[in-house]
C-alpha cells in the first residue's frame, strides 16, 4: 500500500493532525523526536508550527521531513 499525506495541521504539544490519502485522520506526536538530529530544530514551537506538506509527507522549514510509513504506522486514529 502506497502511503501519502494529503493534510497536516500542527497542533500544541508537538501533536500532528494528519489526513492520508485514503481519508483516515490520524494524531501523530512528535515529542520522542525532538531530542534527534534535524528534528531539534522542532523544538522551537514557531518552527514546529510551520509543518507543511512535502512530497506526500510532512516536512518543516528547517529541512527537516518524517517518513510517512511512521506517521501512518505511529499515529493514533482520530475518533477511536
Amino acid at each position: 500500500m502506497y502511503i501519502a499525506v494529503s493534510k497536516v495541521e500542527p497542533l500544541s504539544n508537538y501533536m500532528l493532525h494528519l489526513t492520508f490519502k485514503g481519508g483516515e485522520e490520524k494524531l501523530f506526536d512528535m515529542k520522542p523526536y525532538l531530542e534527534h538530529g534535524i528534528f531539534k530544530g522542532l523544538k522551537d514551537e514557531s518552527m514546529f508550527m510551520t509543518a507543511t506538506i512535502f512530497f506526500d509527507t510532512v516536512g518543516w522549514a528547517n529541512n527537516a521531513d518524517i517518513d510517512p510509513e511512521t506517521l501512518y504506522e505511529d499515529g493514533k486514529l482520530v475518533g477511536n
